[in-house]
């Protein structure tokens, strides 16, 4: 497979803008995309990523989520007046129409579809579209919310129509709920749509009953929409990386999806002006690092609303710069016991051979909400500047969970790890050295049901330790235990 990242950029979806005083529309702005990519250029990131060209959507594209009558009715915008488009406008919500959003609007489609085509062929391993408009609130037959088409929903559509993908599932980071998403899927069990989203009792947009946490999908797609509404706002990097160990990872891998799609608004990240979280931004990469160890590492993410600029901002709103990992020469290194002779994947540095150096809950299911519940959260909150990991002939870990515990602990100590393996058969070996260098581990297939006794044994374990550890609260914790909102500074 592929080793790179793609990345999706036209300054074409840039040339269009407000045209009227909105002040509910004003933030949405083009600065929103170009600032956006000027950022990943600063930085290198930009020149390190396959960049892929931009196509438009065709009208089949659109028809996956849209209806006829809708796509009609936004094609007629480019011949619209200012005052066409103003009352065009009106008929929806917290959304304006320019006479070249259309175009742009089918770009950010094609984007997205472009990204799913290299993901899907092999041309690359994972991606980022930066588009624009957003897609997230738009519904069948009706913009909102600044979308005009949803490109996550019909970039899903059409992975499972052109690629044969089973499942697939969605995570929406976005501060607002992406309504359009979960009622494009509500009643398909073949789309896991997770959001989390300010909601505060239903007082913040889009003020909906069904963005609360008992909208839980509807006939054959129930139990396959998660929403998590925030209920206050401030919610840190703890709260964030809680939600995925113990919310949705779990459920995630129990669902195993064939690829994974990120609804990636930044809104929800500390400085905003609307969403008033405290989120520092290197926490969204470890939120796609603990994501990559699905769907075989294919994923794709798609800018939703990157992060305005508070006008009045506190002096004191401040946030360290991640921190730099930079890649070493050599990656994974291995050492042989005496006598054993064994196959790596290329790229791995030999050792000499050493000496030898003087589980937990049974069956992969086990294993896997070991790892979420309890040795991720300790991992993450302790942050260690390095990483041991040891396995011994008779673990009864298999090979995929092994690789699947070693690429998830790599979101610690910046990278570092060191893997201890004694009396392991070849295949694992390998396993663990691939994962070491970064290539994505393989899918689990659907994890089963947790065995009750198995249930008792982490339970048990979480409640001993969490007086101690915060990550491992499931619930609101007394203050003298909670967690620092700068985890990861």
């Amino acid at each position: 497979m592929a080793a790179r990242t793609a990345l999706v950029y036209d300054e074409e979806m840039t040339r269009y803008k407000l045209l009227w005083v909105d002040p509910a529309c004003k933030v949405e702005v083009p600065e929103r995309l170009t600032v956006s990519y000027a950022a990943l250029k600063a930085r290198g990131l930009a020149a390190r990523c396959v960049a892929l060209p931009v196509r438009g959507a065709t009208d089949e594209d659109v028809l996956l989520v849209h209806s006829e009558e809708y796509l009609e009715a936004v094609k007629q915008t480019p011949h619209m007046d200012l005052e066409g488009l103003m009352k065009f406008t009106q008929q929806y919500g917290d959304v304006y129409f320019h006479p070249n959003i259309y175009h742009c609007a089918t770009l950010a489609i094609g984007a997205t579809l472009q990204l799913v085509d290299s993901v899907m062929t092999g041309k690359v391993r994972n991606g980022m579209a930066l588009v624009r408009p957003p897609g997230h609130h738009s519904q069948r037959s009706a913009a909102n919310g600044f979308c005009v088409f949803n490109n996550v929903a019909i970039a899903a559509l059409y992975a499972k129509k052109h690629y044969d993908v089973k499942r697939v599932l969605i995570v929406d980071w976005d501060i607002h709920h992406g309504q359009g998403v979960q009622y494009c899927f509500e009643e398909d069990p073949s789309v896991l749509y997770f959001s989390w989203h300010r909601y505060e009792h239903q007082s913040f947009w889009p003020n909906l009953q069904e963005s609360d946490y008992d909208t839980v999908g509807k006939g054959k797609g129930l139990g396959f929409n998660i929403n998590l509404p925030w209920n206050k706002v401030g919610m840190n990097n703890s709260d964030y990386l809680s939600a995925f160990f113990h919310v949705l990872l779990p459920v995630a891998y129990e669902f195993s999806p064939d690829l994974v799609f990120v609804s990636a608004g930044f809104d929800s990240a500390i400085g905003d002006p609307e969403g008033h979280m405290c989120a520092t931004p290197d926490v969204f990469a470890h939120l796609t690092h603990l994501l990559m160890s699905l769907a075989g590492g294919k994923l794709c993410a798609v800018l939703e609303v990157s992060s305005g600029e508070a006008e009045d901002k506190p002096e004191d709103l401040v946030w360290p710069e991640p921190l730099s990992r930079p890649a070493p020469a050599v990656r994974t290194a291995v050492a042989f016991l005496p006598g054993v002779r064994s196959s790596v994947p290329q790229g791995c540095q030999r050792l000499e051979e050493t000496s030898p150096a003087s589980a937990g809950p049974a069956g992969r299911c086990g294993f896997v909400h070991a790892v979420l519940g309890l040795v991720l959260p300790l991992a993450y909150q302790y942050s260690p500047g390095l990483v041991l990991v040891a396995l011994a002939e008779g673990s009864g870990v298999d090979v995929a969970a092994w690789a699947q515990l070693t690429s998830l602990l790599q979101g610690v100590a910046q990278g570092r790890m060191l893997t201890l393996m004694q009396g392991c058969e070849e295949d694992t070996l390998r396993a663990t050295a691939a994962s070491l260098m970064g290539e994505p581990t393989s899918a689990l297939g659907p994890t089963g049901t947790l065995i009750p006794e198995d249930a008792r044994v982490l339970e048990r374990e979480r409640k001993r330790l969490q007086g101690r550890w915060g990550l491992l609260q499931t619930a609101e914790p007394p203050r003298s235990i909670r967690t620092s909102p700068q985890l990861l500074g």
